[in-house]
């Protein structure tokens, strides 16, 4: 089989004292029966979710489920089950597991095993992100029906690699009161939007381009020949606003604020006093 790929390299592994090991078993033949006992590799450790991690109780609880459960299922012999329980124990105690939790789950595994007519209902699962322990205010309503309850933790490894810059909203993604500084003048044109900055400041660019005085701040650049920069250089998100209803307000009390401090393109004004005049 080596000789298929020479990427392909496989070792045999054989019976030494007539015992081999098979994945997690250690297979014995005795002289009229095979005995199992439970194998860990040499490289195996005992690390597992410290029950002080904020952790559902069930994900902490897994590896210790699946460890007696086997322990039980398997066909072991009374000392090499004593053996088993007591690595099980020395493996909760040094991922400090509560040793009164550690019985009782192995006295839930036992019975589990002794019921042989056990009926088993079918379970509808869902999923919940645990986020800390209230959330089993709502999963507890669950508890006797048949749905079942599976965790997402987040303290995932994925989740805490990732750089906040990622996860946050950039400003020019957000909508309301903004300014656009003349990189020249370094006056501004203050505006609304309910789109986002990014698309905003596109139109602005593109009334430019197109020699299109739609907006003051064009009116501004094309008529005094300035430059208009780029969106991280001149666009300013002065305040974030979701409610339409509360943009004209807002835009009205920035270009009185800029206006006063003489910051404000002087086509916005006249604009605002043509506007002014024309509702007059």
């Amino acid at each position: 089989m080596n000789n298929i790929h020479r990427n392909i390299k496989l070792n045999p592994t054989y019976e030494q004292h007539r015992a081999i090991d098979f994945l997690d078993l250690t297979i014995t033949c005795k002289h009229k029966e095979l005995e199992v006992d439970i194998y860990r590799k040499p490289t195996c450790t005992d690390t597992t979710i410290n029950f002080l991690s904020n952790h559902p109780i069930e994900q902490k609880m897994a590896a210790f489920r699946f460890h007696i459960t086997r322990m039980h299922f398997l066909p072991l012999d009374p000392d090499k089950k004593r053996k088993e329980w007591k690595t099980i124990q020395h493996i909760a105690k040094n991922n400090n597991f509560p040793h009164r939790l550690l019985q009782k789950l192995n006295h839930q595994i036992q019975n589990k095993v002794n019921r042989t007519h056990n009926e088993k209902k079918h379970k509808i699962w869902t999923k919940f992100t645990y986020h800390n322990p209230k959330i089993r205010i709502i999963t507890n309503f669950f508890k006797n029906t048949n749905v079942g309850i599976a965790f997402k933790a987040t303290a995932t490894l994925q989740q805490l690699l990732i750089p906040t810059t990622q996860i946050q909203t950039s400003t020019h993604q957000k909508s309301g009161i903004y300014k656009i500084t003349c990189k020249t003048c370094h006056k501004s044109y203050v505006g609304q939007t309910n789109p986002n900055l990014n698309l905003r400041f596109r139109e602005h660019v593109r009334y430019i381009k197109n020699n299109d005085p739609r907006s003051a701040y064009a009116l501004h650049i094309l008529d005094c020949r300035h430059e208009y920069g780029n969106i991280t250089d001149t666009m300013t998100l002065l305040k974030q606003i979701n409610r339409p209803s509360l943009l004209l307000p807002y835009e009205q009390m920035y270009i009185q604020i800029f206006h006063r401090n003489n910051e404000l393109i002087p086509e916005q004004r006249l604009n605002e006093h043509n506007s002014m005049f024309e509702l007059l």
